[in-house]
């Protein structure tokens, strides 16, 4: 009897535990998170091809 409450203890603390989890994973705006992540990849990208055809002397 005392193991199926432990196990019940368990289920009831890591379950509250998991459901505020869940609740800050989807309360984050992923969309938004990924394209500001695209903008700055794309942002980057610029300068480092500049970059790259000065080292090589215009080269490609």
């Amino acid at each position: 009897m005392a193991k199926a409450l432990n196990i019940i203890y368990y289920w009831v603390v890591l379950g509250g535990a998991m459901d505020s989890l869940t609740s800050i994973i989807g309360g984050v705006n992923w969309e938004a998170i990924v394209q500001l992540s695209l903008v700055a990849a794309i942002m980057i990208s610029g300068p480092v091809v500049i970059f790259l055809l000065a080292a090589n002397r215009g080269d490609l």
